[in-house]
């Protein structure tokens, strides 16, 4: 369970840089934006705010959402770095959240 939980903080941290790199490299305040707004929201499914099942579809929604700009994005630009890294990511942190669902 520690594992998984310094696993999900740590990508927290990694979607705040990146779009804190996405503000300063390409003035992209939607990159902001959507990456605080996600940090936040993922941030209030673990510290409790939520009924703790409530908690984790909600994180779990949220990353789905995630992949999906991600995605798109990768798509779009055919770049790797940022949005293949985060896909990725994304997708690892979500398997391991719900290949053990105790947290």
């Amino acid at each position: 369970m520690q594992f998984e939980n310094a696993v999900f903080w740590i990508y927290i941290v990694l979607l705040l840089i990146g779009g804190l790199i996405g503000f300063f490299k390409a003035h992209s305040k939607i990159s902001l934006t959507t990456s605080a707004v996600a940090a936040a929201l993922l941030i209030l499914t673990r510290i409790g705010i939520f009924e703790p099942s409530f908690g984790r579809k909600l994180a779990d929604v949220i990353m789905v959402i995630l992949l999906i700009v991600f995605a798109i994005r990768l798509g779009k630009t055919k770049k790797f770095i940022p949005s293949g890294l985060m896909l990725i990511l994304t997708v690892v942190v979500l398997a391991l959240l719900n290949f053990n669902r105790t947290w």
